[in-house]
């Protein structure tokens, strides 16, 4: 389980490693609070991957653009999401909008972390006071893009 939560917060830690490409990643918490420490050095041309990709978007039958959405206590910081740019769908015999199908969101739930801030209990005389803060792993929609469907109809009695 540790794994995978691992594996899976890479790609948002390499966000908060623009200027180093090395981290250290705390895995669970052993007796006495104590954890492994793990230091991961990240590859930051990952990033170019996961920008998202417009020709898709451009090339759909429900065609969509990207808007980002920053937060800065969250990794990673920047992420786009879809939204559709019509209500039905593009018709593929004289391009023009066909409301007898609907654009629909795709949706995806994606893992991000929130950093938030660790009180420290202990305060030493004389010594500066360094900031610390833990991850806490969260569940975010994320809109990856727009498809066609057919629309729902409730018949009345």
């Amino acid at each position: 389980m540790h794994l995978a939560v691992l594996v899976l917060g890479l790609a948002t830690l390499l966000e908060a490693t623009r200027e180093s490409q090395t981290v250290s990643v705390k895995m669970g918490t052993g007796p006495r609070g104590k954890g492994k420490i793990l230091r991961l050095s990240l590859d930051p041309t990952a990033l170019d991957q996961m920008n998202p990709i417009t020709s898709a978007a451009n090339m759909s039958l429900s065609p969509w653009t990207y808007r980002d959405s920053f937060v800065e206590t969250r990794l990673p910081q920047r992420i786009s999401h879809a939204q559709c740019l019509t209500s039905g769908c593009v018709s593929l015999q004289d391009g023009g909008e066909d409301y007898s199908l609907e654009a629909k969101p795709i949706s995806y739930h994606a893992l991000v972390l929130h950093r938030v801030s660790k009180r420290n209990p202990k305060k030493r005389k004389g010594k500066k006071q360094r900031r610390r803060y833990v991850f806490k792993l969260g569940l975010e929609v994320i809109t990856v893009g727009c498809t066609c469907v057919r629309p729902t109809v409730i018949p009345q009695q």
